[in-house]
């Protein structure tokens, strides 16, 4: 149904987080996968660890994936401040969709606490309202979430997933950074279905 399916990740790890084993589906399927960061958050980054260290991590977890190099658009943003540039971002989502015209944006739910979150899932939706538009599930960050939509994976996908994660060297310490995690969230997404693994979204904006 779809072949151009479109990632924005507010900071780099979170679309692996959000919907990383949906990529591997869509890849296996033959589908174009683009992955947009908007910031490598350089003032989060551990002390001791070179502060551009999660532009080399998400080169390396999308690679990882199955995603083209040319696929992948990094930008520098500052964590936690999007909203002070809420209108570049924008402009930049306007230009990416011309450039690539996908059929499905998978972006962070409306109803994700963290500020830059909600900036990037509030333009994204503003720039692809004329797509189909699903917003994936950061549990922590989120007070409710909708399980309106399931994705069904299978084990492959879910171990691509968490290889695409463990390339985040420098978030390794997160708790919700484990494969326990990981393994049990896509597990009891699947039993809400009646399938082994799954991740589920919200639907924003549905259109065949």
């Amino acid at each position: 149904m779809f072949k151009r399916v479109l990632v924005l990740a507010p900071h780099t790890d979170d679309g692996e987080f959000g919907c990383g084993g949906s990529m591997a589906y869509f890849i296996e399927k033959g589908r174009d996968i683009y992955y947009v960061a908007f910031s490598i958050a350089e003032k989060s980054v551990p002390q001791g660890l070179p502060k551009d260290i999660l532009r080399t991590e998400v080169i390396e977890a999308t690679k990882r994936l199955g995603i083209p190099r040319e696929n992948l658009i990094i930008f520098n943003h500052e964590v936690r401040k999007l909203n002070y540039v809420r209108q570049d971002i924008l402009e930049a989502l306007i230009k990416i969709k011309k450039d690539i015209m996908p059929d499905l944006v998978l972006l962070p739910s409306q109803n994700d606490l963290h500020q830059d979150h909600y900036v990037v899932s509030s333009e994204g939706m503003r720039a692809f309202k004329q797509a189909s538009i699903l917003g994936y599930e950061i549990p922590w960050n989120n007070i409710t979430f909708h399980t309106q939509a399931f994705i069904k994976l299978e084990k492959q996908h879910v171990e691509k997933k968490i290889d695409a994660l463990k390339a985040y060297k420098s978030q390794s310490e997160r708790s919700y950074a484990t494969e326990d995690f990981i393994w049990s969230l896509v597990k009891t997404r699947g039993l809400q279905i009646g399938s082994q693994y799954a991740e589920t979204f919200e639907v924003i904006r549905w259109v065949i």
